[in-house]
């Protein structure tokens, strides 16, 4: 049987505005083994994205329990979760959020600078990044001279440079041509085949969601349905 990375046991989230409580996850029980390259999919507010950031250690559930790479993060305090973040996610999102005035190996090196690694080492590891996502030859470029895929190669060499245990995405090629997002779903698809890395993506486009492992369907806060793709694992 394979290892789960995360699990969810009966979570809910809700948000008060106002005088009204809006629910967006209502029970949700969930397993993702380790290994497997999940698209989370749904309309707008169906709770796909809080999900995903439950998942990352960006918000805290209502009730239930979360497990991710064996920490319960339901049980951490805020400033737990910041250094669990720190040493096992790596974030991927639409819009790069790339620093303007850095060079692309700069950008990739910025997780670095929370941990002891000199500087050296950091510039090492950050080019071994940039090698690993194809975009070496542009590491001393700034973010207004590379492409809007190359931007986000950059941005996913930042997220796996410090070797998380998880890469979550939200979005990634939602803001790039069809050829640009192509070219990065099959670099995650390479990083999770041959690389092992367990990735959790959202998005809105059935062609992306083909390239993952498995496609998980939400509507008003639930699951509804996994429908397989190339490699699916069974949960």
């Amino acid at each position: 049987m394979s290892e789960t990375i995360v699990s969810l046991r009966n979570v809910t989230k809700r948000y008060v505005r106002g005088k009204q409580s809006v629910h967006v996850l209502e029970g949700l029980t969930l397993d993702i083994p380790k290994g497997d390259f999940v698209a989370l999919m749904g309309p707008s507010g169906s709770g796909k994205t809080t999900l995903l950031n439950l998942i990352g250690g960006l918000d805290t559930p209502t009730s239930g329990e979360i497990t991710v790479a064996g920490q319960r993060l339901d049980q951490l305090s805020s400033s737990g979760l910041s250094h669990w973040r720190a040493n096992h996610v790596g974030f991927v999102f639409q819009f790069y959020n790339l620093m303007p005035m850095l060079s692309a190996q700069k950008n990739v090196e910025l997780p670095l600078l929370l941990t002891k690694l000199s500087a050296s080492q950091r510039k090492a590891n950050a080019l071994a990044a940039l090698t690993l996502v194809g975009i070496a030859d542009r590491a001393k470029h700034k973010p207004n001279e590379l492409s809007g895929g190359q931007a986000q190669r950059v941005a996913i060499a930042r997220a796996l440079v410090a070797d998380p245990t998880l890469l979550v995405c939200d979005e990634p090629t939602g803001d790039l041509d069809r050829k640009s997002a192509d070219d990065v779903l099959n670099l995650l698809q390479v990083l999770n085949r041959e690389h092992g890395k367990s990735i959790v993506m959202v998005t809105h486009d059935p062609k992306a969601a083909e390239f993952a492992g498995r496609q998980l369907h939400m509507d008003k806060g639930a699951l509804l349905e996994a429908a397989g793709g190339p490699g699916a694992v069974a949960a």
